[in-house]
């Protein structure tokens, strides 16, 4: 919608015309005349675009003039005559923030993307209390990815479009992230106007940067009860809905809102990474093309086109999209490394040396810094310098653990618990509990273990469908978690051991639900290839006894390093530190051997190196123990097109390749502390040691 009628600048405020509309004789007819078009803005545009084509001929070039008659244009969706007047009108009165806000909205409805976040940053730089041409510059934002930016401006609008002075200390906590303030005011005023639904939004994007998405969930469905269209809400409702791994209930919120305003750019762009979240590709790709066309110059558009590009499958196109990230922003350090994440692309000297002149600046922000350097030190492996590459390699390793919190001591904790209480009598007690369908086939172990590939293999199969690394394990955790004691230490475990047949065949139902959306075709199997789900073992067990699961296990020398040179987008913390890294493989290992123990045959295990030496023979038993007929396909994998979502992607869409397993070798001299921190499982690899040996104590 246009602005709202301002004043001229004073400036410009010295105009007089003849007579009123024709006939003006003083500033104060005129001013008369212009009121009088813009009340006729909103019922008759046409007739407004008279008065004021009138007022111009006796008063030319006058300001306020030209910008109603932008506005009347506008209205009548002649977006390009609006921005013939805007354009030049803006550079004339470079002051008006109200302009510049008109000038935005337009831009943007003509598809102008990077053009309109510049005007509307220059409008509320001039104007802050213009509280819609924050929301409007949060919107551009968030579809052109600057995320944390879109967050301020979406935080700025609560701030300047809350009217209420007791609100007003709320916004402004919100806005500048004083949490525990902005919570507290708005829990008294809550107390006082229960239903004020500006300030239920405002309470749900508090309990959404505590984290407590739960909250934040019931709020804005409180909020949107109370105000169905109250779209700023919705569109946070469908974000939070999303961030919870409900990805079919975000899309269905997603397109209420398209179908308001279906070129909304920050609505389609929600939407491409929502349709990316349930691996429907190609229509994500399409969106961020046309975003494209409307943020030309904006480096994350590039990358967020090129990841979707990569893994649907095109390659090529990808490394295009990557390279124009980069044109725009050389020191992209994210986009580098999404290039050396490729695994089979290789960089150019020319690049190297520009990665290089990027590392020396003084003024890189540490995620760029750490990026670049797993993004050389892969450049550097693929030409053989290994000493230099493990150098950058350590680096970048250093920097991302120092912004973490991991303690190896709480894994070690977490395994001790389960081991002393999932015992092989607890699950006797708790048999033919759980859902009976075996329709998911669990994959799980350590990342770089070679599990894409065996989710390639399986997948190749005409009974089962790959998905990716479905989060649904953790959500269900994560509900158990609450349910329980704050005061306890596992109170995931302690709520699960109380749960009956009912409760754990409607977690087993409640998994199957909320994974359906991720399944495309009619398979019966699908694959769930979280690796770190062999926390998990004994909650998948008793909510779907019946499921498949697989162990999937490589050299712990060359699955711990090559998870030390993978940066990874999120989780693994423990991969950063050679040290960490050891410990938590072999905690891994002690888990699986005392499941091992207590559920016989429950767990099958592939390791990598027999895969390579002898894969038909390892194929065939993998499909075995999945309750599957041998199909050729399977050893052809490779010419699978299914999407593949994590960094194996190029590699599994080539034959099984020998050099993966020894080249951890060339790095050998600089691993001892990898080594060390094993210990027993690399002496016995691949022997599977037991519980006892693991620990000392047998």
């Amino acid at each position: 919608m246009p602005s709202a009628v301002p004043p001229a600048p004073a400036a410009d405020c010295n105009v007089t015309t003849g007579t009123a509309v024709t006939d003006a004789s003083s500033t104060g007819t005129l001013e008369q005349a212009l009121n009088h078009a813009a009340r006729l803005l909103e019922r008759d545009p046409a007739l407004a675009i008279e008065q004021l084509e009138e007022i111009l001929q006796v008063a030319a070039d006058h300001p306020a003039a030209l910008q109603l008659l932008a506005a009347a244009r506008s209205i009548q969706g002649d977006t390009q005559g609006a921005l013939d007047i805007l354009v030049p009108l803006a550079r004339t009165q470079p002051n008006w923030g109200v302009l510049h806000f008109d000038l935005g909205v337009a831009l943007g409805r003509a598809g102008r993307g990077q053009e309109a976040i510049d005007a509307l940053r220059r409008a509320v730089a001039l104007k802050p209390d213009l509280p819609q041409a924050w929301r409007a510059l949060g919107d551009h934002l968030m579809a052109a990815g600057e995320h944390d930016a879109a967050d301020a401006a979406y935080a700025s609008h609560v701030r300047y479009s809350t009217n209420d002075p007791r609100l007003l200390d709320a916004a402004i906590a919100l806005a500048e992230n004083h949490i525990p303030v902005a919570e507290a005011l708005l829990r008294e005023h809550l107390k006082q106007a229960p239903t004020d639904v500006a300030a239920i939004r405002m309470f749900a994007e508090v309990a959404a940067r505590l984290g407590r998405n739960e909250d934040a969930l019931n709020l804005l469905a409180r909020c949107l009860e109370l105000a169905p269209s109250f779209h700023a809400a919705r569109q946070n409702y469908a974000q939070v809905l999303h961030r919870s791994n409900q990805p079919e209930q975000a899309l269905i919120e997603v397109e209420r809102l398209l179908t308001t305003e279906p070129t909304h750019p920050g609505y389609r762009n929600l939407k491409a990474v929502v349709l990316c979240r349930i691996g429907d590709y190609e229509p994500a790709i399409d969106i961020y093309a046309d975003l494209l066309q409307r943020y030309p110059g904006n480096p994350k558009v590039w990358m967020s086109y090129g990841h979707a590009l990569k893994t649907a499958g095109h390659a090529e196109r990808a490394i295009s999209a990557y390279r124009s990230s980069l044109e725009l922003e050389p020191s992209f350090g994210e986009v580098w490394w999404s290039l050396a994440n490729l695994k089979t692309f290789r960089f150019s000297a020319d690049e190297l040396a520009s990665m290089r002149r990027q590392l020396v600046r003084n003024d890189l922000a540490d995620e760029d810094r750490l990026h670049l350097e797993f993004a050389v030190g892969k450049a550097l492996e693929d030409l053989g310098e290994f000493e230099p590459s493990f150098r950058h390699y350590a680096q970048g390793n250093d920097i991302r653990r120092a912004q973490l919190h991991y303690r190896a001591d709480d894994t070690s904790e977490r395994v001790r618990h389960v081991h002393d209480r999932y015992t092989a009598e607890f699950f006797a007690a708790r048999r033919g509990s759980g859902s009976p369908a075996r329709d998911p086939i669990f994959i799980v172990g350590l990342p770089r273990s070679g599990s894409t590939l065996l989710e390639q293999i399986l997948s190749s199969h005409s009974q089962v469908e790959g998905t990716m690394e479905l989060p649904e394990v953790t959500s269900i955790t994560r509900m158990l978690r609450g349910q329980g004691d704050e005061d306890s230490p596992m109170p995931y475990h302690e709520v699960l051991a109380g749960l009956d047949a009912d409760a754990l065949r409607a977690l087993g139902e409640r998994y199957l639900a909320h994974t359906r959306i991720q399944r495309k075709s009619p398979a019966p199997l699908f694959i769930d290839k979280m690796p770190n789900n062999f926390m998990h073992v004994g909650l998948i067990h008793l909510m779907l006894p019946n499921a498949t699961i697989i162990d999937a296990r490589r050299h712990p020398m060359a699955c711990c390093f090559s998870g030390f040179k993978q940066h990874f987008a999120r989780g693994q913390s423990f991969s950063y530190s050679l040290q960490d890294m050891g410990r938590y493989y072999r905690d891994y290992v002690a888990l699986m051997a005392h499941f091992d123990q207590v559920l016989p045959g429950r767990v099958h295990r592939v390791f990598y190196e027999r895969m390579v030496e002898d894969t038909e023979g390892e194929v065939r038993r993998l499909l075995e123990h999945c309750g599957l007929p041998f199909e050729e396909s399977c050893l052809r994998f490779f010419e699978n097109a299914r999407p593949v979502r994590t960094a194996s992607s190029e590699q599994v869409r080539q034959p099984i390749y020998r050099e993966g397993v020894d080249h951890w070798k060339h790095y050998a001299p600089w691993l001892l502390p990898l080594e060390t921190a094993l210990g027993e499982v690399l002496k016995r690899y691949p022997d599977v040691p037991s519980w006892g040996q693991m620990t000392g104590t047998g």
